[in-house]
């Protein structure tokens, strides 16, 4: 099977011994990602978002994203119009950036199906807790560099896979909604691949910059 990050032909096969379910690595840009046949229905996914504690107001939350923000403010100027893609039903990030005098649009194919954002350009994109969502991250990738503005910023947020000798065991896949899941040598791949330049901001928070051609 391709690999559903970077398209290589170079993958291969493992099956989880505590639950026997199917995974397939990338040798290339050491992505892993689930085996369609484990996808979750439509109605099951939205059911476990509607799991997530994820209120606008909750202060735990609002700080954990801030790790987000923070840098993402240094890097952007205050009339920069944003998308936080994937927001789920609590958007908090946009709602901590609007109150900062940001502009920022809401997109999420559950709870804020807005397709017309897809005709729009932007300064920033946000993408926070969401990219391990993708069943076709190529596709996901490919559709905001194409929203984003030359020297746009984009900030992901997802539990980088560190260690796959520890896969079996790491919490973060064990959400059946988690499908793909990214090393630092993935983020380099897809840069390398969009011709963007990226860089570690904190823990598990990476920033693309779209480079002009």
């Amino acid at each position: 099977m391709d690999c559903k990050v970077c398209h290589s032909k170079d993958t291969n096969c493992f099956v989880t011994k505590k639950d026997s379910k199917k995974y397939w690595r990338c040798n290339t840009c050491c992505a892993v990602f689930t085996d369609p046949g484990h996808h979750v229905d439509l109605e099951e996914e939205k059911a476990r978002y509607l799991e997530h504690n994820n209120s606008i107001d909750d202060p735990g939350y609002r700080s954990f994203l801030s790790r987000v923000t923070n840098p993402l403010k240094k890097n952007i100027d205050q009339a920069s119009k944003g998308l936080d893609f994937g927001c789920g039903h609590g958007p908090a990030l946009a709602d901590i950036l609007n109150k900062d005098g940001y502009s920022v649009d809401l997109y999420d194919p559950f709870f804020y199906p807005n397709k017309s954002i897809f005709n729009n350009k932007y300064n920033f994109i946000t993408c926070t807790e969401a990219a391990e969502h993708f069943f076709d991250p190529q596709k996901e990738f490919e559709s905001m560099n194409s929203m984003l503005e030359d020297n746009g910023i984009l900030a992901i947020m997802t539990s980088f896979l560190s260690n796959i000798e520890d896969f079996e065991n790491w919490y973060y896949r064990r959400d059946p909604t988690h499908v793909v899941f990214y090393s630092q040598e993935t983020f380099k791949v897809i840069a390398r691949q969009k011709n963007w330049k990226h860089w570690v901001e904190d823990k598990n928070v990476v920033f693309f910059k779209k480079v002009p051609q």
